[in-house]
This record gives C-alpha cells, sequence and structure tokens, in this order.
C-alpha cells in the first residue's frame, strides 16, 4: 500500500499498478524466472513489475519487457484490467493491466530481477498453480482466449 495524504489532509492508503506482459512466438510464451530478493523468487511468471509515477501502462510494460528478458515488443491489446484486492502473495493490492505484446527482436539481456528467460511451449507449461502470484491464472485465461477468442480487454 502507499500511505499518503489527500487534499485535504486526510489519509490514505492507496493501491500500486504493475504491468504483466503475455508473449507469445511460435507456440510458446516469454517467460521469467524471478531472482533476488523479490517476492515469489525462485518462481516462473510473466515478465511484470511496476508502473512508475511519470509513464503510461504501455510505457511500463514494454520497459519491464526490456528490463526483465532483453526483448524488444509491440501492444498488440489491453489483454486484461485485474483489481481483485484478493490478489495472491501481494502485500500491495497490486492493480494489474495485462498487455498482449508482439516480441520484435533480442537486444539485451535480463536484469537481476530474472534468474532465467525462457520461450516455454504451450505443452510444457507449468501447472497454473505454480507460477508467481496469480500470473498462473493469466496464463489460463490467456490459453483460453486462443482457443476461443472473446471480446477485449477483461475486466477483473
Amino acid at each position: 500500500m502507499i500511505s499518503c495524504k489527500f487534499e485535504n489532509g486526510s489519509p490514505a492508503n492507496l493501491r500500486h499498478v504493475v504491468t504483466h506482459a503475455i508473449v507469445e512466438k511460435e507456440g510458446a510464451l516469454l517467460l521469467v524466472k524471478r531472482a533476488g530478493p523479490l517476492l515469489e523468487t525462485g518462481k516462473w511468471s510473466l515478465p511484470s513489475g511496476f508502473l512508475d509515477r511519470d509513464e503510461t501502462g504501455a510505457e511500463g510494460i514494454l520497459r519491464e519487457l526490456r528490463e526483465e528478458t532483453g526483448w524488444e515488443g509491440e501492444i498488440i491489446s489491453l489483454f486484461r484490467v485485474n483489481s481483485r484486492p484478493d490478489r495472491p502473495m501481494e502485500d500491495r493490492q497490486n492493480v494489474v493491466l495485462e498487455y498482449l505484446i508482439r516480441p520484435l527482436r533480442q537486444t539485451g539481456v535480463a536484469d537481476a530481477e530474472s534468474s532465467k528467460v525462457e520461450w516455454i511451449p504451450f505443452g510444457s507449461l507449468l501447472p497454473f498453480d505454480e507460477f508467481a502470484f496469480d500470473h498462473g491464472d493469466s496464463i489460463r485465461k490467456y490459453l483460453e482466449y486462443r482457443k476461443h477468442p472473446f471480446a477485449l480487454p477483461l475486466v477483473d
């Protein structure tokens, strides 16, 4: 939670905004293994991270994609807005903007927040409940969307 005061001086606890990238290439998803002192270290996740104060959601997810994977991409669509306050392992009750991203080219290497970056084929994915946070739920919803496209974005 972000603790601050409103203009009238009243205290407030507000939620953070994070972004997730769903990046597919040739039947595989681009995933990162979380490293360092991060929550859920050692688990696989979608490329993701906090939105900086002075950037849009689109700018934030493309920055996080570059930082965590070394890949450049372009946004296809907003996939989902997840505002559920009961997201697992979330100590800040983050609100998530999930984007579908088309991979363009790898131009760098992953930062220290990722111990591995891999394209994992759909048939080799972990069980959904073994991903960091609720990223498995996001992946499950994306695979459903691939089979039977529905209107986007989803709003939870």
